[in-house]
């Protein structure tokens, strides 16, 4: 009897390996570099003062906040293509129909992100230059860019460990999602609380700004992935 041979498939996994050690080199650098920023920023979802001492605008556009703006595209990107490998798994054959390794739908989830991100934050500046609320919307992006890039830093190690595991229950993702959310929403708590006194001020024009910049993306983004996978 000719027992027949199968080629072994060997993923590659050299590529997230050396975007991990970049990643967490580019948060090293970032932790020497700025020193009692990254202290306070570590114990964000504890105290506010991190909020309180950076609320100046002009940090929006420093290189720790750039730095980290690249560490955290990479951490949401590792972390939806492991969530899509995850779920993607056919319980009857074991395989997956999404490998965690697809480096080219990695860069296509990545360049996406980044797209969406600064594509959103440009309309947020036209449209807070209509509505005359432009000083208020970049204090309100920094604090929603802090909170989203802290979101990002605290899952980096999650990531790096799911990914070299195999069999991670479906549970895992949904509870990093749930917490993740828990953290955006006290963040807007914190900037509401922050700037009480301007959105008061401009009551109306920051109701239409929620609802359309910060609720209706998301809620269409939601409604064409949930489509599209129907």
């Amino acid at each position: 009897m000719i027992e027949q041979l199968h080629p072994r498939i060997l993923e590659n996994k050299d590529w997230a390996t050396l975007l991990f050690v970049l990643t967490f080199a580019v948060v090293a650098m970032t932790k020497s570099a700025y020193e009692n920023r990254f202290s306070e920023f570590t114990k964000l979802i504890f105290s506010d003062k991190y909020a309180k001492i950076y609320r100046d605008n002009n940090h929006l556009k420093s290189s720790f906040t750039v730095g980290l703006f690249f560490v955290q595209i990479i951490s949401y990107a590792f972390f939806i293509l492991l969530t899509m490998h995850i779920f993607s798994e056919n319980p009857k054959t074991g395989t997956y129909s999404v490998l965690k390794t697809d480096w080219i739908l990695f860069i296509q989830i990545a360049t996406f992100l980044l797209y969406f991100i600064l594509g959103k934050y440009l309309i947020e500046k036209i449209v807070a230059t209509s509505f005359n609320i432009d000083e208020f919307v970049e204090l309100f992006n920094l604090q929603k860019v802090t909170y989203r890039t802290y979101i990002g830093v605290l899952i980096l190690p999650i990531n790096a460990i799911l990914f070299y595991y195999s069999n991670i229950p479906k549970i895992v993702p949904l509870a990093i999602i749930g917490i993740s959310l828990c953290i955006s929403v006290y963040s807007y708590f914190i900037s509401i609380k922050t700037y009480q006194n301007a959105i008061i001020g401009k009551l109306f024009y920051f109701i239409l700004y929620l609802c359309a910049l910060e609720i209706a993306p998301y809620y269409f983004l939601y409604y064409w992935i949930t489509k599209g996978s129907a």
